[in-house]
């Protein structure tokens, strides 16, 4: 009896163990994916993988994340090319992802950060009848990002652009905004995610601006 007994522990931990390895094969599969994304489809066609895995993987945070991230991608390549009509209803998606992934994982950095985008996204609909509600929304939630990981490169890469793209009579400055990107390429330099899947995006856009002449 100990022996079948054994046998079928041995044979469920085999079980969680491939389940375990196909999961996080198919998670980095489609995280690198989001390097090569161009146009609104092709993060539309991510956020729809992911949200397969996040079906399927109920009680994990970074499938959520990683759908609610490639929404904002998608809001964000909207916003350049001018379809600003579109921002909200993407942005909307992306809160589905960011609740899901918040009600399994309080308290997380990358999370508020992602909010703090969304809130972003909406403000830029319109951002002078929104500022006072999106705009001050999203800086409470990139406080928030912030409280709870100081060393997210992150936080102050998202910081560098918001300074950076502000107009300097609303306090913006594109020298500041320059010397928080070189401040979050130090902190991309040391930081180590968690796992392999752990958000680890963002440093290429940290070199992009440092490398851009200051105007």
């Amino acid at each position: 009896m100990k022996k079948y007994i054994l046998s079928f522990v041995l044979a469920c931990m085999s079980l969680l163990s491939f389940a375990q390895a196909n999961y996080e094969k198919i998670m980095t599969e489609k995280i690198a994916k989001i390097e090569t994304c161009k146009t609104p489809d092709d993060f539309q066609v991510l956020a729809n993988d992911f949200q397969r895995i996040a079906d399927k993987e109920s009680t994990k945070w970074l499938p959520n994340y990683y759908a609610a991230f490639s929404y904002i991608q998608k809001g964000r390549v909207l916003m350049r090319e001018g379809k600003m009509q579109e921002l909200d209803a993407t942005a909307d998606q992306a809160q589905k992802f960011v609740d899901a992934a918040e009600s399994l994982e309080k308290e997380n950095s990358e999370i508020h950060l992602l909010q703090k985008m969304i809130y972003s996204l909406k403000m830029m609909v319109n951002p002078q009848e929104r500022y006072m509600t999106f705009g001050m929304k999203a800086q409470e939630e990139l406080t928030k990002a912030e409280k709870f990981n100081p060393n997210n490169p992150r936080v102050t890469l998202i910081k560098a652009e918001d300074i950076y793209f502000t107009p300097e009579q609303y306090g913006g400055s594109k020298t500041k905004g320059m010397e928080l990107f070189k401040t979050a390429l130090e902190k991309f330099n040391s930081f180590k995610p968690k796992t392999n899947l752990d958000p680890n995006w963002g440093k290429e856009e940290a070199e992009y601006f440092i490398n851009q002449p200051v105007k």
